[in-house]
């Protein structure tokens, strides 16, 4: 438990570190998770209502971040290249991404070439019928998307990396709260970089065998 804990510090670290250095980012970090607790909440009450607001909103606001407004020059916070942090990026990194909202937005016409979803839907009779079924259907995009990659790294890395991984990715939108919530007000004074990006939330205890920025 304690090397696993350990694990999940050092990615939440190096994600930080190496992807959120706009405080434009951060902000949408902070929408974004607020969003997914939504869907957290929503999830048990409408599972299509939490799919839209996970999608739509949420996924929106926190990839229009990573691809629009951090920085992709060279990083001398951390003296690395924007492709060595994409080579070494243990979950979806933007290659990935572009794949993974690419499936996201052409899967509705799933729903054209087979209403009922290969016999998985009842064939919707109405508009708002035909977008809850959409929603369904990224609903399982979403939950296939994070099986998809936890196995992946099984396979390419080790089993504790991909339960890590998934970990990360499930506890993020709380993560996230923790240390975004005030990216808003900076911004608003008009601080678009993080001054102290890589620096301001080190901790030994958090963080201990993640190599130190210099």
């Amino acid at each position: 438990m304690e090397s696993f804990l350990e694990a999940l510090r050092t990615q939440r670290w190096d994600d930080h570190r190496y992807y959120h250095h706009s405080r434009i980012n951060q902000s949408l970090h902070f929408v974004s998770a607020v969003s997914f607790l939504f869907s957290y909440v929503m999830i048990f009450k409408d599972p299509a209502i939490s799919a839209l607001a996970g999608w739509l909103v949420a996924m929106t606001t926190r990839q229009t971040g990573h691809f629009f407004f951090e920085p992709k020059d060279y990083d001398t916070v951390n003296q690395a290249t924007h492709e060595h942090k994409e080579e070494i990026k243990v979950g979806y990194n933007l290659r990935r991404k572009v794949v993974l909202l690419s499936i996201w937005a052409a899967s509705p016409l799933s729903l054209y070439f087979s209403p009922s979803f290969f016999g998985l839907l009842t064939p919707a009779n109405s508009k708002t019928e035909f977008v809850r079924q959409v929603a369904m259907v990224w609903l399982g995009l979403g939950v296939g998307g994070v099986l998809f990659r936890t196995v992946q790294l099984f396979v390419i890395k080790d089993v504790q990396t991909g339960l890590v991984w998934a970990t990360k990715i499930l506890t993020d939108p709380f993560h996230d709260i923790k240390l975004y919530h005030k990216a808003p007000l900076a911004l608003l004074r008009g601080e678009l970089i993080d001054p102290e990006i890589g620096l301001h939330h080190w901790d030994e205890e958090e963080a201990e065998e993640a190599p130190r920025p210099t």
